[in-house]
């Protein structure tokens, strides 16, 4: 099975992160801030990884860091897990339509990390979360995780629309990556041998 878990400690947050990435899509996450609870629960739920996420942060200055260490955190634990890659499918991409919104996202477990965020909302807020923390998120975890990641809300009106489909594309593009090829079980998708680096 391929598990993994991290704590990252500082200063402002205090994060313990559980991962099973051949999990079942069940999910336990309590960061103190209920918008990115539901979204962290999308993702586990969409891609059948087990998520288990436990933050205290200093919520009483901002929302800032316990969401960029979620989600380093969460991505790193990702990459523990994912181990020397071998017999991955390492590319993944979907689309999730929700209402008038559709966004697509695809990645490329490639140890190189990069995002490409073609995102806007036309909120600053959605409840009491900054909407400018969710590229933040997305670009943390694709630095912790080492992928590449694109995401790109094609139309939508709905901020809350647009969040949550962003998250479940995510989750059906990393489903996708992680799932094994019998035919390659003991390769490395990469004519270097590896994945990571230039």
């Amino acid at each position: 099975m391929r598990q993994a878990s991290v704590r990252r400690e500082t200063t402002e947050t205090q994060i313990a992160v559980e991962i099973n990435l051949d999990g079942s899509g069940h999910y336990a996450v309590a960061t103190g801030i209920g918008f990115l609870d539901h979204m962290l629960e999308q993702l586990s739920r969409h891609s059948l990884i087990d998520l288990k996420v436990e933050a205290k942060g200093d919520l009483h200055i901002d929302q800032h860091h316990t969401t960029e260490d979620s989600a380093l955190a969460i991505g790193e634990a990702f990459s523990k897990a994912l181990g020397d890659r071998k017999g991955i499918q390492r590319f993944g991409h979907a689309y999730a339509p929700m209402d008038e919104t559709l966004t697509r996202v695809a990645i490329d477990i490639s140890g190189r990390p990069y995002l490409v965020w073609r995102t806007e909302f036309t909120q600053a807020k959605l409840g009491d979360f900054d909407t400018e923390l969710f590229e933040h998120w997305f670009q943390s975890f694709a630095q912790a995780a080492g992928i590449t990641l694109h995401v790109e809300t094609l139309y939508g009106r709905n901020n809350h629309h647009i969040v949550e489909s962003a998250f479940k594309a995510l989750a059906r593009a990393l489903r996708a990556a992680i799932d094994t090829d019998p035919r390659k079980a003991d390769q490395v998708p990469s004519t270097k041998g590896t994945l990571g680096g230039a």
